[in-house]
């Protein structure tokens, strides 16, 4: 149940919900998915590695950790602030 936050999830737990007789083919196409895009970031992921020294590779995703992090708490400051979202 804990996986039902992902909207991925969401998704494919409603395409079921509408069509339940076709389940299997559901469950063969999310599972299909989700191999196909894991199987691209790891290849992404050990090309940039054969480019960029893990130093540079561990900053720039810290830096980019604290721009989403930066970006999500001045929205959520501006929405406090603002009576109408």
């Amino acid at each position: 149940m804990a996986e039902l936050g992902d909207k991925t999830q969401v998704a494919t737990f409603l395409f079921t919900a509408q069509n339940p007789v076709n389940r299997y083919l559901v469950f063969l196409g999310a599972f299909s998915a989700l191999a196909v895009s894991t199987f691209l970031v790891v290849l992404l992921g050990s090309k940039v590695a054969e480019l960029l020294p893990m130093k540079v590779i561990r900053i720039l995703s810290s830096l980019g950790f604290i721009a989403i992090g930066i970006f999500v708490l001045l929205r959520e400051l501006n929405a406090f602030r603002s009576p109408f979202p």
